[in-house]
């Protein structure tokens, strides 16, 4: 697919405790999970950290923040610069169920727009969606003013937002599992059960 995956890595995991992409599902970090889904899909897979020792292992290309300190939306800068693709997958690395296919229904979609942005519940969903890269400006722009809501960005671009009605001609997979993320202690347990289910 002419197309690149970003894996946002750059979060301080605070309600945590410890570093969510590298929490263990299954015998296997939540990061590699992420990457195996995507990387026969992507022609390019570029993972945002500051901390790039930490992921050699995965080998796969790492850029760090311009704009280190200033939130997901500095991450999303720094990919999609690194990018050399037009249509961007961007995704964040406490999502251990990962649906491949859906990252491609998104990527299928983004033809028009600036964004592709998934809703689910009501609930918009920047941290797997589209960008493209072209948007990398305006990105830039709002992080320099300081405003680093992605609700500001999105207000600026020409976004086609999913609902799940839409999302679920496009996979099998329960959406609320694909969008589930793991914050807490809590819902990292919560994510090893749902995975020990699917053995």
């Amino acid at each position: 697919m002419k197309a690149a995956a970003i894996i946002l890595a750059g979060g301080k995991s605070s309600r945590m405790g410890t570093n969510k992409a590298l929490l263990k599902i299954n015998e296997k970090m939540n990061i590699e999970r992420i990457v195996d889904q995507l990387k026969f899909l992507f022609d390019d897979i570029i993972l945002v950290t500051n901390n790039s020792e930490q992921y050699e292992f995965l080998g796969v290309r790492m850029v760090p923040d311009q704009y280190p300190g200033m939130g997901p939306l500095a991450g999303v800068h720094a990919g999609l610069t690194a990018s050399e693709y037009d249509v961007n997958f961007i995704v964040a690395c406490d999502m251990p169920f990962v649906s491949g296919e859906l990252a491609e229904a998104l990527v299928h979609n983004a033809f028009h727009y600036d964004a592709v942005i998934p809703v689910i519940n009501g609930k918009q969903h920047p941290l797997f969606s589209v960008f493209k890269k072209e948007t990398a400006a305006v990105v830039e722009e709002r992080l320099k003013a300081g405003q680093l809501r992605v609700k500001h960005l999105l207000d600026q671009l020409n976004v086609l937002y999913l609902t799940e009605k839409e999302l679920e001609t496009y996979s099998h997979m329960d959406l609320a599992k694909v969008f589930f993320n793991m914050n807490h202690p809590e819902e990292y347990e919560e994510a090893k059960k749902w995975a020990e289910a699917d053995l």
